[in-house]
């Protein structure tokens, strides 16, 4: 019977409707299958748990003993996303739901004792010593960022990450997105907290679906991609004709939407309300979703000091972002100072050849790692070469850069979000798909999302809190 009742839980899990229904059903399991007690054991070999209960004592007995001080003292001995290697992905590969409950407890704590500082009377702490700490324990401590890469006909996937996060209040407040990714950043970039529900439903989807059913392509055995005109129509019907600047203003986060350039030796953009506040976002997300070949590249445009629209950069045209540049690490890093990074991949180029590497065994992570930079090495010495001969051929020596730059980039996260189904047919991945399938994608996009929740939970805790208290100092409303 208990095999039977563990066989129907596992059924039942995999049909889950809510993240709460998935979460007690995968508790239940950890019961049966030991992972709630290795839960409780605080001893394990890949973290520091001696220091870790060291930290969560001293911070918890000094704030019940009201003694601000020494909880500031404590906490300005250093605030780490990775303290005690707390942030090792294996360590939520034991057990379906969570982690140690002791790195639960000491990142509860450590957000208490902000709190708690944060509070704290100006007689006893200055309010200006206060709120420089926090602007410096945040700098140090880095922040989150979620990157949608680009995704094609799989863009409702993205949809249901999104949708995942936001219902448990841990999507980040800043985002990027390249072609597929670009279209869904843009969208819940430009509206308001109150309507970010409803464009994450799965009603929404089905609009998206009938305003361009009506224009599609005949279907036939080979569907034939959408046409530039439907991409123009789609992108108009999800994105407000808003730039990056009042986009931010609407909704408070920071989107990033990554374009390349058609020309060879042009550097790829990234482009947002800090770089570029006053392009207008809908040229950016079509420029980020032209595919080359499919659809044609597109020149960005920019509002004025009248308010008026103009070309920007008219000598430049865009394209697919996701070929130079399609979860841009490094620039959201040094923009908004990330050190955190979640990727929502679907980028039907190289999604093939990804795993979840923390699932697999040491030996397994080094050796996968090892051969990757040996075949990027080996990719790297031979691109000068192969671009001298090509560069002759015309469209021959573009295929030969689009090649290498997408063979070189970096394709994960620290906490990689992948669809169950990694291999998708071909003939579909820039046509239009049935509402059905559109469904399929967004509903595996929620559910694959659930398992990683915890895991973000913990490891953005901190940053998150960080974050609020800053805003409150600034006079902001409180984003929870």
């Amino acid at each position: 019977m208990a095999a039977v009742s563990t066989k129907l839980r596992r059924r039942n899990l995999q049909n889950a409707n809510s993240y709460q229904e998935w979460s007690n059903l995968a508790q239940a399991l950890d019961d049966k299958s030991g992972g709630a007690a290795w839960r409780d054991d605080e001893q394990d070999s890949r973290y520091d748990h001696k220091r870790i209960r060291e930290r969560l004592d001293i911070l918890r007995t000094e704030r019940e003993n009201d003694d601000a001080q020494e909880v500031l003292f404590a906490l300005n001995e250093g605030i780490h996303g990775n303290l005690g290697g707390i942030a090792n992905p294996s360590l939520y590969t034991q057990c379906l739901f969570g982690t140690k409950h002791l790195i639960e407890e000491y990142t509860l704590e450590v957000t208490r004792a902000l709190e708690y500082i944060a509070k704290v009377d100006d007689k006893i702490i200055p309010f200006e010593e206060r709120i420089a700490f926090f602007r410096r324990a945040s700098h140090c401590y880095g922040r989150t960022a979620l990157m949608l890469s680009g995704a094609g006909s799989r863009t409702p996937f993205h949809f249901g990450v999104v949708r995942a996060l936001h219902e448990e209040n841990l999507l980040p407040s800043v985002i990027s997105g390249s072609s597929g990714g670009a279209v869904v950043a843009g969208l819940i970039g430009s509206c308001t907290p109150d309507e970010l529900s409803d464009r994450l439903s799965p009603d929404f989807l089905a609009s998206v679906d009938a305003a361009i059913s009506s224009t599609a392509p005949a279907k036939g055995f080979v569907p034939r991609p959408l046409r530039a005109q439907q991409l123009i129509d789609l992108v108009d019907h999800l994105i407000p004709d808003l730039t990056f600047e009042e986009a931010y203003e609407i909704s408070g986060l920071s989107i990033s939407i990554s374009v390349a350039s058609d020309q060879t030796y042009q550097k790829s953009r990234l482009l947002n309300a800090m770089t570029t506040p006053h392009v207008f976002l809908r040229e950016a997300v079509r420029a980020s979703c032209s595919v080359p070949g499919v659809f044609p590249s597109v020149t960005l445009a920019s509002k004025d000091h009248n308010g008026d629209r103009k070309p920007y950069l008219p000598e430049l045209k865009w394209i697919d972002g996701s070929i130079a540049d399609d979860l841009p690490a490094r620039r959201l890093g040094r923009l908004h100072g990330v050190n955190h990074f979640i990727a929502s991949m679907t980028n039907p180029a190289i999604l093939w050849s990804l795993r979840d590497q923390s699932k697999a065994i040491p030996p397994v992570q080094i050796a996968r790692k090892w051969a990757d930079e040996v075949l990027k090495a080996n990719l790297r010495a031979t691109q000068p070469l192969v671009r001298s001969m090509s560069k002759y051929f015309g469209a021959i020596g573009s295929m030969n850069h689009i090649f290498y730059s997408v063979a070189l980039q970096q394709y994960t996260a620290d906490i990689n979000i992948l669809p169950s189904q990694k291999i998708m047919d071909p003939r579909k991945i820039l046509s239009q798909i049935s509402l059905e399938d559109s469904l399929r994608l967004y509903e595996d996009g929620r559910r694959v999302t659930w398992p990683k929740i915890e895991m973000i939970r913990n490891t953005t805790t901190i940053s998150r809190c960080l974050e609020r208290i800053l805003l409150r100092y600034q006079g902001s409303v409180d984003p929870n």
